[in-house]
């Protein structure tokens, strides 16, 4: 997880990475396929039904039926399952980030560029998105990387590694616990 206040480069560095901005300078070497998820998943999702939604990462030299099977496979592992025909609309809004997730998962990304994805959720969803991601990742056949933006500090918590982003650098990486209790010594101490 990357944590910093606003204008400290965390959105820009994900979408540099995603590929959506050019360097200025550098380089940027991504060996893995990247998947932005934005914070609104209302910003991402397209089409009006989930399977539909979900269709449009699978490449399209596979049989219909291979794209089906990939689509219940991603909806179920977001805890998804039986949603397919279900419209996008009738979702609630963690169920909507979630399907913004499998999106990104059925165009076999294996990195996942997660902005802040639990902002304008309560905290049932906020749970449930966070839970999703952290059973991906720790998949004991085929994990996948997610790189997080929070400024919920409890989240990092959750996080295997942990770092502040502040004028565009990155500092030092620590785990979640440990970049929380330093984050949260240093408020106290103000």
């Amino acid at each position: 997880m990357l944590v910093g206040s606003n204008g400290s480069g965390k959105s820009t560095l994900f979408r540099l990475i995603a590929g959506l901005l050019e360097p200025q300078a550098g380089s940027i070497e991504c060996k893995q396929r990247a998947a932005l998820v934005f914070q609104n998943p209302d910003h991402q999702l397209l089409l009006p039904s989930c399977g539909s939604d979900l269709l449009l990462g699978i490449r399209s030299d596979q049989s219909m039926d291979q794209r089906r099977e990939r689509v219940e496979a991603c909806l179920n592992q977001l805890g998804l399952h039986g949603l397919a025909t279900r419209p996008i609309h009738t979702l609630s809004g963690g169920q909507k980030q979630r399907l913004a997730i499998a999106g990104a998962l059925a165009s076999n990304a294996g990195l996942l560029l997660l902005d802040e994805p639990t902002a304008l959720l309560d905290p049932q969803s906020q749970r449930a998105v966070l839970s999703a991601v952290h059973t991906l990742c720790h998949h004991p056949t085929r994990p996948i990387t997610a790189l997080w933006i929070t400024h919920r500090l409890e989240e990092l918590n959750e996080a295997d590694g942990a770092a502040q982003m502040d004028h565009g650098r990155i500092g030092p990486w620590a785990t979640g616990r440990e970049l929380r209790q330093r984050l949260q010594s240093g408020r106290s101490d103000r």
